[in-house]
């Protein structure tokens, strides 16, 4: 197995005392360590750490949480939920490592068959779509 560039540098950080509001798009490893009100979308690993917290989406090619994530978690390489780690919102992953203490509400899809991982997961962003179109919806995460 080769690795990247984008495996074991950070390619961007938003440190402790930081504050974001809005959605990020980010090429590569990223790590945050500030708040950010907003979806985050990153093509390499993020690292939320303790001391972080997320309102909004993350999507990442995988993720390691120990801080708080109020939204939903797509990262088809893997999901680690560490024991400081909070998710409140849904999770679709092919491979998922929860810790003791680990708080989570929300739906988890974790199949590590792609195909199976990868129906599973239009389906689930179908009844997202429906749920959020839906007039009786508050736009809550359900």
């Amino acid at each position: 197995m080769s690795f990247h560039n984008d495996d074991i540098a950070i390619n961007s950080f938003i440190g402790t005392g930081s504050a974001v509001s809005g959605d990020i798009k980010i090429s590569g490893f990223t790590r945050i360590d500030g708040d950010i009100d907003g979806n985050l979308e990153t093509t390499g690993k993020i690292i939320v750490g303790e001391k972080a917290r997320i309102k909004g989406n993350i999507l990442a090619k995988s993720a390691i949480i120990g801080g708080i994530v109020h939204g939903n978690i797509t990262a088809p390489d893997g999901v680690q939920l560490f024991s400081s780690a909070a998710v409140i919102g849904d999770i679709a992953t092919q491979k998922l490592e929860i810790a003791d203490n680990v708080i989570f509400h929300g739906h988890c899809i974790a199949l590590a068959d792609k195909n199976a991982y990868d129906e599973a997961l239009q389906k689930w962003n179908d009844l997202t779509a429906i749920r959020l179109q839906s007039p009786f919806s508050s736009g809550a995460i359900l």
